[in-house]
């Protein structure tokens, strides 16, 4: 309703504090609506497009090159543009991370290099289906969360390298007893595919029900857990 009634920056204005009188530049600046005083040497600057928007983070950013030095933007919406810059500048440092540490923790226990390998590669191709089922599906009505893939990609590795271990350990122990690889695999498959399924069904019902909730960020999480399991356990 306010941003029907006002415009969709009203639900995130900007916070401008400087130092010298940048009402001119603000007002003349593309993408600004309105600029109002708050305060002594502090503006509140309406964008034109609301807090979500790609252009209000492109307007942060110009604002903060062309504006005089010493001039601050900031505000919630400015704080989010800075938070998902930050997480999309770690994030490559954080994948690589969980899957080495993951991968070398399964080198350990099963003395492999191709397993690790393999594991980690499957895990990242469940992860990045599902990702692109999340965008495919919430990106037109809006942005996903800065958070929200980081907080899947960590939850739905670890589910995945459990189940791994799970089916590995399984195949190993039969090995260790007959030696024979083919057998070891077929027994491990039959004796744990059944309860791997049964968990991973469970997992697809509990994150399901997040889609049932009114809050979009929920609603994205279930999806994109819901599918990645789906995928990874099948």
């Amino acid at each position: 309703m306010i941003a029907e009634g006002f415009g969709p920056g009203a639900n995130g204005p900007l916070v401008v504090v400087a130092q010298t009188d940048v009402t001119t530049d603000l007002t003349h600046t593309p993408g600004v609506a309105q600029v109002h005083p708050a305060g002594p040497d502090t503006l509140l600057v309406f964008p034109t497009t609301g807090p979500q928007d790609a252009a209000t983070s492109d307007l942060v950013h110009r604002l903060r090159d062309t504006l005089p030095s010493g001039t601050l933007v900031g505000g919630a919406t400015a704080a989010a543009v800075d938070y998902a810059s930050a997480v999309s500048d770690r994030l490559p440092l954080f994948i690589v991370v969980v899957v080495g540490l993951s991968a070398l923790l399964l080198m350990v226990v099963f003395r492999s290099v191709l397993v690790p390998l393999k594991a980690a590669v499957l895990n990242l191709l469940s992860i990045g289906a599902s990702l692109g089922v999340m965008t495919l599906v919430f990106s037109p009505s809006g942005p996903i969360e800065a958070f929200v893939p980081v907080m899947i990609f960590a939850i739905v590795f670890g589910l995945s390298m459990d189940y791994e271990v799970f089916l590995l350990s399984r195949m190993h122990e039969e090995w260790k007893r007959i030696g024979d690889a083919h057998h070891a695999v077929r027994e491990g498959m039959a004796t744990t595919g059944g309860v791997i399924t049964a968990a991973a069904a469970i997992m697809i019902v509990v994150f399901g029900a997040f889609l049932l909730s009114t809050d979009r960020m929920l609603q994205q999480f279930g999806l994109g857990l819901a599918v990645a399991v789906l995928l990874d356990a099948a």
